[in-house]
């Protein structure tokens, strides 16, 4: 059985397409400007293009930039596959084999006790992984803290409670939830970040609409915003390692 690690972040969606990748690369270079070993694992990731014939996993290389990190591509993704699937279908179309125990050993490969483990999975909590794993399996597997990211549209409370419900039912430490506003302009008369507050009982973490087209990176706009989380992610790890020491 593969070594559990006891400071990390899982990042998870409610679905696909909610900023995921520009969420954790965003807390990646944070934490990494805060002084941590941050291992970013993106580990099964599809949709792949093929470059100089070999697939590149765009979102791995994007959280190995953010990080900072002397990881090999491969390491940061150890699956990569062309069809825009799940996973699961994903790597039977690609002739992959997917178990939940090598995805959960994969992303702790290369990881000292004392780097932060960031995993982001593929879609959402519930997408399926392998056969018989869902997303949510291999955040239980890996024991993390899950941070939640929601797209700022129509019909994001409902789905935001329910995989918030579900992560706690797993038994998982609800780490935050992040309301990212994808849309440059939204609809003025939705307030889904009051009215999630106000569900869930805690504030949740608010990124900025950004201007898609300016020649940084789109997660270097959402900095700002995510630099509280980051500085709670970063006291809770100090927090973990003084208790090792003592």
């Amino acid at each position: 059985m593969a070594r559990l690690i006891s400071h990390g972040l899982f990042v998870t969606g409610t679905d696909t397409s909610v900023g995921k990748t520009q969420i954790a690369a965003a807390l990646a270079r944070l934490l990494a400007e805060r002084n941590l070993i941050v291992r970013p694992r993106k580990p099964v990731e599809s949709g792949c293009r093929r470059e100089g014939g070999r697939l590149v996993p765009e979102d791995a290389r994007t959280l190995q930039a953010a990080a900072r990190t002397d990881d090999p591509l491969e390491l940061v993704c150890p699956y990569s596959m062309e069809p825009a699937l799940s996973p699961e279908r994903a790597a039977v179309l690609s002739g992959t084999t997917l178990t939940l125990n090598g995805v959960q050993a994969a992303c702790l490969e290369g990881v000292a006790e004392t780097d932060f483990l960031l995993v982001e999975g593929a879609g959402g909590f519930y997408s399926p992984l392998a056969p018989g794993a869902l997303n949510a399996d291999l955040a239980v597997a890996l024991s993390l803290p899950v941070l939640l990211v929601a797209a700022d549209r129509l019909g994001t409370i409902g789905h935001t409670l329910m995989t918030v419900d579900a992560i706690k039912r797993r038994g998982l430490t609800l780490a935050g939830v992040v309301l990212n506003r994808l849309d440059p302009h939204g609809d003025p008369l939705m307030d889904n970040a009051a009215d999630l507050s106000r569900w869930l009982g805690h504030p949740v973490t608010v990124t900025d609409r950004f201007d898609t087209g300016t020649v940084d990176p789109g997660w270097m706009m959402l900095c700002p915003a995510l630099a509280a989380l980051a500085d709670r992610l970063a006291a809770s790890n100090q927090d973990l390692m003084s208790q090792k020491i003592l």
